[in-house]
């Protein structure tokens, strides 16, 4: 088995997430009461903290706030929970006297927007957080669906959510969708203002992670559209259009090569950079197979031990790496994961990949946080699909 694997040094963006956790307990408090007076964070306090964060990237913004309240959606129950256990959890969240430190009373979102690398290293600011009782840290901002039927303070001018409405248009094509947001103040209010509420609902709606994924344009409406949906409703729009682009799954490509026979790609579709955020090593393993039909494309026991193999090194990664794609020809299959580098899960992938019986093996590895490899490797697909 050969190896070959770059080098890496601790960028300066470690150093800097390093650094902002190294200063968290001095401005944790002060955080914390500008919560609870509901009162702006100090200047002072406010400059370090945004000199932390645009120091880890300049694109990323930070936002303190109460933690939000339980909803239903998050009740901590197994599958196979029973009734019961349903309404003492509920029976808990709405009960008065219930303790008021059970969950984080604060929350610390940085925010990159649509930056990728921002997200990145957002990312990685929240799996580096120490733990804490009391605050909950977001690498985007989650969605929030109890803010859309509050009011809105924004520019000196104040709405009721509430009121809004939103149509949707789904562009196949482009695999995105077109939002228009009418509020019934919009008539009254400056193109900027308007545009700002507009994108400001659809991300509470979605979070800022779907925005980015599936959002291509927000457009503020004066007028009510002819078939209003409430903004609530925009994720289950969006889930219809992620499962239509091929169920949420795979996309297999095949065709030929002289003298070498079939080849076949299998690619992740749909697929989001924002999928996985830590996964920035690139990895690459080649496997041998020894059993194949007259296209050289994997037979018999080696097909079944292929799979086999492919599963067990998924679940190895688990949350820390993907399988992005896979290609076969000629006797060898190449797969292509990504993987959080802080992880440590290489050495056991690589302890894995050398238990494979069937023929010679190979693994390389390189960091590639703006995933070229992958997007090389999908541009036959994305020109099938159009």
């Amino acid at each position: 088995m050969a190896l070959f694997r770059r080098r890496r040094s601790a960028p300066d963006s470690a150093v800097a997430v390093d650094e902002f956790w190294s200063h968290w307990p001095r401005v944790r408090d002060v955080l914390a009461s500008s919560v609870d007076t509901n009162t702006p964070v100090p200047e002072e306090a406010a400059a370090r903290i945004t000199e932390l964060v645009r120091r880890i990237h300049p694109e990323l913004r930070w936002e303190v706030s109460a933690a939000p309240r339980p909803a239903l959606g998050d009740l901590d129950l197994p599958d196979d929970a029973d009734a019961g256990d349903l309404l003492a959890q509920m029976s808990k969240l709405d009960d008065a006297s219930s303790p008021a430190d059970e969950g984080p009373s604060y929350t610390l979102t940085l925010s990159g927007g649509p930056d990728d690398s921002a997200r990145i290293l957002a990312e990685r600011w929240m799996r580096t957080a120490p733990e804490e009782a009391d605050w909950r840290f977001h690498p985007a901002h989650p969605a929030d669906h109890e803010k859309l039927t509050k009011q809105l303070a924004w520019d000196e001018h104040e709405l009721d959510l509430s009121h809004c409405t939103v149509s949707m248009r789904v562009d196949q094509q482009q695999g995105k969708v077109e939002a228009g947001v009418y509020h019934p103040d919009f008539m009254f209010l400056p193109k900027e203002v308007q545009a700002g509420v507009a994108d400001h609902v659809v991300m509470l709606a979605l979070g800022e992670d779907d925005c980015v994924r599936w959002i291509s344009d927000v457009e503020p409406l004066v007028e009510k559209p002819l078939d209003p949906l409430p903004p609530a409703s925009m994720p289950s729009v969006v889930r219809q259009l992620a499962d239509a682009l091929v169920g949420g799954g795979w996309v297999t490509l095949q065709g030929r090569i002289p003298l070498r026979g079939s080849l076949e790609i299998a690619v992740r579709h749909p697929l989001h950079r924002r999928d996985f955020p830590a996964l920035t090593l690139y990895v690459q393993v080649t496997v041998g197979y020894a059993n194949s039909g007259e296209d050289k494309l994997p037979s018999g026991s080696s097909a079944d031990a292929l799979e086999t193999f492919g599963a067990r090194l998924r679940k190895l990664l688990g949350d820390n790496g993907a399988l992005l794609a896979q290609q076969t020809v000629a006797g060898q299959r190449q797969l292509h994961f990504y993987i959080d580098p802080d992880s440590g899960v290489l050495p056991g992938l690589e302890a894995a990949l050398r238990e494979w019986p069937e023929g010679r093996t190979q693994i390389r590895s390189a960091l590639d946080p703006e995933w070229l490899t992958i997007n090389q490797i999908r541009k036959p697909l994305k020109r099938q699909l159009g």
